[in-house]
C-alpha cells in the first residue's frame, strides 16, 4: 500500500506544476496543501514552512515521514520508488537526452524568470514593467530556441518530447509554456514545441495538473 503523499503546492508555480503532472502520469494518489507565494508577503517564508523547506520554495513533497524538495529531484524519486509508468527512458542515450531537455527548462529558463527574480527586478533593481518583460522574453527566447533545436536534432516521430509517451521533459515543458503564454510570448517559431504542447493538453494527467484546475486557483 502506498504511503501518504502530501504535496505543498501553489497553483501558479511551474515547479509544482511539473510534480503534479508526474504524480498524475504515474497514477499516484496525493493530498495538496497550498502555500500562497504572494499573500501576506509569501506563506513560504513563514517559520513552519521554512523549517520544512529551507529554500522557502514550492514544491515540497512529503512521502510518509520523508521530506523531498526540488521538483526534478522529486520526480526522479517518484520514478525510482513507483516503477509503473516510467518517466525516464530505459535507454541510456534517451535518458540523457530527456534530462538535457528537462534541464534546459529547469536550469536555464526557470531560475532566471521565477517569482523571486521578477520581484527582485521590480524591487531593489528598480526595473519597470517593460524592462521586466524584456528580461523575461529574452530568457524564454534563448531557452526555447535551444529546446526546439534539440528536438530537431533528436528527429523522433513523436507526440511528446522523446516519442509517443510523456517523460520528465514533458513534465517540464508544458508548465514553462503556460508561463510563456502569461507573458504573451510568441510560440509561432517553435513548431515542434507547439506540436508537443497540443498533445499534452489533451492528456488527462496534464489536464488534471493544469493551474486553473487546482483547488487554490485564482486565490
Amino acid at each position: 500500500m502506498q504511503d501518504e503523499l502530501l504535496l505543498y503546492d501553489y497553483w501558479r508555480s511551474s515547479a509544482a506544476y511539473r510534480v503534479r503532472i508526474a504524480l498524475n502520469l504515474k497514477g499516484l494518489n496525493y493530498q495538496q496543501r497550498s502555500i500562497h507565494l504572494v499573500r501576506a508577503g509569501g506563506e513560504q517564508r513563514q517559520p513552519t514552512y521554512a523549517a520544512l523547506n529551507p529554500q522557502q520554495l514550492v514544491p515540497t513533497l512529503l512521502h510518509g515521514e520523508l521530506v523531498l524538495t526540488q521538483s526534478m529531484s522529486i520526480i526522479e524519486y517518484l520514478d525510482e520508488v513507483f516503477r509503473a509508468t516510467p518517466l525516464l527512458p530505459a535507454d541510456p542515450l534517451a535518458r540523457a537526452q530527456c534530462r538535457a531537455l528537462a534541464q534546459v527548462i529547469g536550469c536555464e529558463i526557470h531560475p532566471l524568470n521565477n517569482l523571486r527574480v521578477l520581484q527582485y527586478l521590480s524591487g531593489p533593481m528598480g526595473a519597470d514593467d517593460d524592462q521586466k518583460s524584456d528580461w523575461y522574453q529574452h530568457w524564454l527566447r534563448h531557452g526555447f530556441d535551444a529546446f526546439e533545436a534539440l528536438l530537431t536534432r533528436y528527429a523522433l516521430t513523436r507526440d511528446y518530447c522523446l516519442g509517443m509517451q510523456p517523460t520528465l521533459a514533458d513534465c517540464c515543458l508544458l508548465p514553462q509554456v503556460y508561463n510563456a503564454r502569461r507573458f504573451d510570448f510568441d510560440l509561432a517559431p517553435y513548431p515542434l514545441i507547439r506540436q508537443i504542447v497540443q498533445a499534452s493538453e489533451q492528456h488527462p494527467a496534464f489536464i488534471q495538473a493544469y493551474p486553473d484546475n487546482q483547488p487554490d486557483a485564482n486565490t
